[in-house]
């Protein structure tokens, strides 16, 4: 390797992760994340891109470089409208960093490679197939690499608050927060949430999720997910408080995406399961958010109160919504102990297909969230994602006092793994408990270790 190769690669990882946008305010936004592998794991691993917080791809060292100096060059205009002189400016400054390094390489060899790696991104980003043979990178695998998961979920309002008195503006039957051990604690304060953030950033995560209890009833939320702008973020809530100024001031804030809760276009069914009479309130939030111009996807956990899902889908087609998320219970909190809930997997799967064919015929995007609740071969025949467990690995999350745990369900008084503002995240993120989840084969992630655990234990 040459001088100019071994000083490029130095600077990439010294500067870590970076991180560009295109299209920020939509349609088609693209959030670019390029991830160097550890050091020790230099010139053996490679470079990996994360695109939108969701698609990983990995990326040879000669494109990682030219990405590296694009995002650079791109980032000089800091979120601007860019004009074609502009471009051709991002352009021009991304070949002279190439060519420090490979300076006997032709410009139109340049171009070219930039041309192709930037259509095979957007191709991606997009959910498209790209014209282009691309490796299979399995997060799993590659995992021995990383220094942080890609997703961290700050669950920055509690279940209820200081003195034990529920502070949701739900009960939901199935709230897997609800009796754990990080229900009930002293929230951290704004300073502290963006000494968090900060600390995320630092660990290289390169995208975040504003959840709780319920985010919508902090005051600082907005203020929270524009400090959080190098970041992919996105806000789950039941919609009931997103009132048609909050979402436009989400959108200010820079928020990339909102998932919303609905269980049922029944509004009885619905406000039982939720233990509220607030459906017209989730309506009027899912319509507030889709007005205001947000990525908008609604989930809905399925049990058998609500198995009618066909009549929520064309609720939620009429009203706009281009992406929906399907789960079953989460089994943990309130609702392990809710069997007689459940769905078999020949029932879970009956509703699916039900539903990825509405998707198809309307022209709507549609994923199914539970590992392990239908069979891989099943969920391949219609062509949807297989789920896998990514405790401690994809994702992690912060309760409400700063306590890192490794996933958003697990939140029993014996799943700390440390606190996000006194612990190095290193010491964190190489846990026993970590390491143990990380160190599962493909075939146990495709099972939720901890449903298993929570169903047996709860018979």
């Amino acid at each position: 390797m040459s001088i100019q190769n071994k000083l490029a690669q130095r600077r990439i990882f010294r500067e870590g992760v970076k991180h560009c946008t295109f299209n920020p305010d939509g349609p088609g936004v693209v959030r670019i994340h390029l991830v160097p592998p550890k050091p020790a794991a230099r010139g053996t691993a490679p470079y990996v891109v994360i695109l939108n917080g969701y698609y990983l791809l990995p990326l040879g060292y000669s494109w990682a470089l030219l990405l590296s100096a694009l995002i650079d060059a791109v980032n000089v205009y800091d979120g601007a409208e860019l004009s074609e002189d502009d471009i051709d400016d991002i352009v021009s400054r991304t070949l002279r960093t190439m060519r420090r390094t490979y300076p006997l390489t032709p410009r139109s060899r340049f171009c070219a490679d930039l041309a192709d790696m930037m259509g095979v991104l957007f191709d991606i980003a997009a959910g498209g197939s790209p014209d282009a043979e691309i490796e299979q990178l399995s997060i799993r695998a590659y995992a021995a690499h990383m220094t942080a998961p890609h997703r961290m979920d700050l669950m920055v309002s509690a279940m209820t608050d200081e003195s034990g008195c529920w502070k949701c503006n739900q009960r939901c039957k199935f709230c897997y927060a609800a009796g754990q051990g990080y229900a009930q604690v002293k929230e951290m304060s704004t300073e502290q949430w963006m000494q968090a953030i900060d600390r995320l950033r630092e660990a290289h995560v390169p995208m975040v999720t504003f959840t709780g209890g319920e985010p919508t009833q902090r005051e600082d939320l907005c203020a929270l997910v524009a400090h959080a702008r190098w970041f992919v973020t996105r806000v789950n809530t039941n919609g009931v408080l997103l009132s048609e100024t909050l979402a436009q001031e989400l959108r200010r804030a820079g928020l990339d995406s909102i998932q919303i809760t609905l269980y049922s276009a029944d509004a009885a069914v619905h406000n039982a399961l939720v233990g509220s009479e607030h459906h017209a309130d989730t309506l009027r939030g899912i319509e507030n958010a889709v007005r205001a111009g947000l990525d908008v996807s609604v989930n809905t956990p399925l049990c058998r109160s609500n198995a009618d899902y066909l009549s929520t889908l064309r609720l939620l087609h009429a009203m706009g919504v281009r992406f929906i998320t399907l789960s079953g219970l989460i089994c943990t909190g309130a609702a392990r102990t809710q069997d007689s809930e459940d769905l078999t997997e020949d029932e879970l799967l009956a509703i699916v297909k039900d539903a990825e064919a509405f998707c198809r015929e309307h022209d709507m995007d549609m994923d199914f969230t539970s590992p392990g609740l239908i069979a891989k071969d099943k969920l391949d025949a219609l062509g949807l994602h297989t789920p896998a467990c990514g405790a401690a690995l994809s994702n992690m999350a912060i309760a409400p006092d700063g306590t890192v745990v490794p996933c958003q369900s697990w939140l029993g008084t014996d799943a700390g793994l440390g606190n996000i503002l006194n612990d190095e995240f290193e010491r964190i993120w190489s846990h026993p408990r970590c390491l143990e989840l990380r160190g599962m084969s493909e075939e146990q992630a495709l099972h939720c270790p901890f449903r298993a655990q929570n169903r047996k234990g709860g018979e």
